[in-house]
């Protein structure tokens, strides 16, 4: 996934789509309150809203699933966004954490689950972590997505050690997704393009089942690879190797 470019000031510019005008207006004129947010748009409806985040292209969108009055609405209507803007990572807001909602949310591509009951000031701070590509769940509502794919069918195909079906460049970008990176920042650690980063992707899903970043985020949570582990400590002596050589060079220290 390709996050947004970074804005000067730090500023992040929000769609917000609620399910009545009211709610909307409010919640937009509650987020301008914090002034690393700026809202580019509040909307009642789907239609609204797709056709304000192809216009806008925010860097983040806040969701209700109840969009347009419908019981999964805000899920549909998030799911089709998704598809067209991979890149802008999304919060979807419940009225209440239910198991089957909250996996429905994620599969639409949500990377922050925020509940309704919470406050305003948390909702901020969920806005600017999803913002830096993380996810924003409780520890119950992650439970529910591991154990969601532990039980399903492609991941019961693949063994404990699946992922050492992989190939070493693609461990090493499986490696970096898990610290957070994007495909760009991916592609500049490795010296790929990012179409090329994509497809190593796009062959790491086709041969441990999974369908998007998040589920193979899961799976190496869920399922410890000894060849994942083996490359991160590899890639921790690098970096330890590295400091070490500054460190060197910057007190004249000849290593040969």
């Amino acid at each position: 996934m390709l996050f947004p470019e970074r804005h000067p000031h730090g500023t992040i510019r929000v769609l917000v789509g609620d399910n009545s005008r009211i709610h909307c207006d409010l919640l937009a004129q509650a987020l301008k309150c914090d002034h690393r947010l700026r809202i580019v748009g509040s909307v009642s409806s789907s239609r609204e809203f797709l056709a304000t985040a192809e216009r806008e292209l925010p860097d983040t969108v806040i969701i209700s699933a109840n969009l347009d009055d419908a019981a999964m609405g805000g899920v549909a209507t998030l799911r089709e966004f998704h598809e067209a803007h991979p890149q802008i990572p999304a919060v979807i807001l419940l009225d209440s954490p239910k198991r089957e909602l909250v996996l429905d949310a994620f599969r639409a591509g949500a990377l922050g689950i925020f509940n309704k009951a919470e406050s305003l000031e948390t909702l901020c701070k969920c806005v600017r972590v999803v913002y830096e590509g993380q996810v924003w769940a409780s520890s119950r509502e992650v439970k529910f997505a591991l154990q969601a794919l532990v039980c399903a069918p492609t991941i019961r195909a693949i063994n404990a050690g699946g992922l050492n079906l992989l190939s070493p460049r693609e461990l090493q970008v499986v490696h970096h997704l898990a610290e957070g990176l994007t495909n760009r920042e991916i592609g500049e650690r490795l010296g790929l393009s990012r179409h090329t980063v994509k497809n190593y992707l796009q062959k790491v899903f086709d041969k441990l089942g999974v369908s998007n970043r998040m589920e193979l985020l899961f799976l190496t949570l869920s399922h410890p690879s000894p060849a994942i582990q083996a490359l991160e400590e590899f890639e921790g002596s690098k970096k330890v190797q590295g400091t070490r050589t500054k460190s060197m060079q910057g007190t004249g220290i000849n290593q040969n």
